[in-house]
């Protein structure tokens, strides 16, 4: 209990650092923003009887969003603190790593809260998106995003050990999440994709995450129209729980207190 009260202090601390540096805020809530309002903007026309291009590019960006809260902040935010020796000076303090760790996963979790609900907001007040009608919809809602942002921030963790320094971090990171978004189909239709670029993405998490949220915005006939746009509910579940897995035992082998660990 001492460990998980300590690790929620922890989450407040890190939530305030996190408001107070406007590159974060810019980068993580307002960058999947400014995208959805300008390709929102752009794109016009619809995919499929009654599924909007604007509706199919919203669901994807929720994805994304989830994507940069939780792999793309900290894989840059935790270089950055052990090259200042943040992280060193706190594994010498009494405070149980947990902490540190469960502080993270509060500022992700709440972080990637308030930019879901923007990006859900926006696209429906200014771009005529639907919101989920029923019940279990919103239940896919809940678990995919819960899966989803889990996964991304374990690798997150892990990926942060690649960086040899605070100042390499970004440029490690934000063309892997970029790479990740354009091979997912976030920016595009995803069966237009290339065969052998769709089979990379669906090893990694961002193209089952972008998926579960498709089959929440987008109507059950538009999966019903073609095989390939059916939403493999079993499937996402699997691959998104395989990922916590991985991310967790790479965090276990990888993660380090100092630069020379």
């Amino acid at each position: 209990m001492n460990t998980l009260r300590l690790g929620l202090l922890r989450g407040g601390l890190e939530i305030r650092q996190f408001l107070r540096s406007r590159e974060s805020v810019v980068f993580t809530l307002a960058f999947p923003l400014i995208l959805l309002t300008v390709f929102g903007a752009v794109f016009s026309g619809e995919i499929a009887p009654g599924v909007t291009l604007t509706q199919y590019f919203a669901a994807g960006m929720i994805a994304a969003g989830l994507l940069s809260t939780g792999f793309q902040s900290l894989a840059i935010q935790i270089p950055i603190e052990r090259e200042k020796g943040i992280l060193k000076r706190l594994r010498g303090t009494p405070m149980p790593r947990a902490a540190y760790f469960i502080g993270k996963v509060v500022m992700v979790l709440a972080i990637g809260l308030v930019e879901t609900v923007l990006l859900i907001s926006v696209a429906a007040l200014f771009f005529g998106v639907k919101l989920p009608a029923t019940a279990g919809h919103w239940l896919t809602f809940g678990w995919v995003a819960l899966l989803g942002i889990t996964a991304c921030t374990l690798c997150g963790i892990a990926f942060s050990s690649l960086a040899r320094s605070g100042r390499s971090g970004p440029a490690v990171v934000t063309p892997v999440a970029i790479v990740l978004q354009f091979i997912s189909g976030v920016f595009f239709q995803y069966t237009s994709l290339p065969e052998w670029m769709r089979g990379i993405a669906s090893i990694f998490p961002l193209k089952w995450m972008t998926q579960g949220m498709r089959s929440v915005f987008l109507p059950d006939s538009f999966a019903a129209s073609e095989p390939s746009h059916a939403w493999q509910h079993g499937t996402i579940a699997l691959v998104l729980g395989g990922w916590i897995v991985l991310g967790l035992v790479l965090c276990l082998l990888t993660f380090r207190w100092t630069e020379r660990d």
